[in-house]
């Protein structure tokens, strides 16, 4: 058993704090609010692993420094709104590399597809990160000071970016999470954000931890990036159209909201604002190449057929939950 911390406690974090306890770790997750009201701090697993969650502010070093003393890896799992990254981001990313550099604890960095920018539609993770967009400039900034210090010798940093995720854990925000299943499962009209039928690539969320946990114990991954390994690339129609069978319900109506909307609905809503900004990623093809990640984390994707199951038994146990 090793110690891990994960700051970050959203979709990608609680994964991979379930993914590391489920293989006997003992898991320490960071954030702003600790654990959930009415729930236990400490959690154990059959396989003898551990989650226990702490209340710490992830822009204090000396705090991250503290509770990730005697960590194999630190893992940054944390995810600002939208609209804040450009003043929450910083603080955050130094104050990582700061607990990093001295603890020795390998940071592993989840991140995502957006420093590519647009018209990358074939993305590999040696293309320059040429984003014009400026939450995508941001995570650039974050990769490329924590590259500098990995090849100064002050740490070792690792990134694995993962497209729009989905699976247990996806939030109300997430393209193929409940904004897409709920009407679906209703009989209604699903409003995918651009388009429909571009391909696109998805993560599942356990496949994403479960590459943040390789990146992190594998020699060969630190100091570059890599894609989660993630199945093949759907259409959002294709995505809609496979839940709906594996659902037993009729494919729904697909009305995409236009980009101009979109904009239009940003001048008083921040957080449309950023999304219209990186709208480009469903109206032409957005697809990750992960065939490095797979050769060096030794890792496969979870296929298709048993992402929808997952996902769907996920859903509607939470609804259940919710009903009663």
């Amino acid at each position: 058993m090793a110690r891990h911390t994960v700051l970050g406690k959203g979709p990608v974090g609680r994964a991979l704090a379930a993914h590391l306890a489920d293989a006997g770790h003992e898991v320490h997750v960071l954030s702003r609010t600790g654990p959930r009201t009415g729930t236990p701090a400490r959690t154990t697993t059959a396989a003898g692993g551990s989650v226990e969650h702490h209340r710490v502010d992830g822009t204090d070093g000396e705090a991250l420094t503290r509770h990730a003393r005697g960590s194999v890896a630190l893992y940054n799992c944390v995810n600002p709104a939208y609209h804040r990254w450009v003043t929450d981001w910083p603080p955050v990313a130094d104050a990582l590399l700061t607990a990093a550099e001295r603890t020795g604890a390998v940071l592993v960095t989840a991140g995502n597809l957006y420093v590519y920018g647009a018209g990358n539609q074939h993305m590999h993770e040696d293309d320059p990160l040429a984003t014009r967009e400026t939450k995508g400039r941001v995570r650039a900034r974050m990769w490329h000071d924590a590259l500098a210090r990995h090849e100064a010798g002050a740490l070792r940093a690792t990134e694995v970016r993962g497209s729009d995720y989905l699976g247990p854990g996806a939030e109300a925000h997430a393209h193929a999470g409940p904004r897409m299943l709920a009407p679906l499962l209703a009989g209604g009209t699903v409003r995918p954000i651009g388009a429909a039928d571009q391909p696109h690539t998805w993560t599942y969320l356990p496949d994403f931890a479960a590459a943040l946990a390789a990146a992190a114990r594998t020699p060969d991954a630190w100091g570059r990036p890599w894609h989660a390994p993630s199945p093949e690339p759907l259409t959002f129609r294709a995505l809609v159209t496979r839940f709906a069978q594996a659902a037993g319900v009729p494919v729904p109506r697909i009305a995409p909201v236009p980009l101009a909307a979109v904009r239009a609905l940003g001048v008083v809503q921040p957080m449309m604002r950023e999304l219209a900004a990186v709208g480009y990623q469903f109206t032409a093809p957005f697809v990750a190449d992960d065939a490095a990640s797979r050769r060096v984390l030794g890792l496969e994707p979870t296929g298709w057929d048993d992402v929808v199951a997952t996902t769907l038994d996920a859903h509607r146990s939470t609804q259940r939950a919710a009903a009663a």
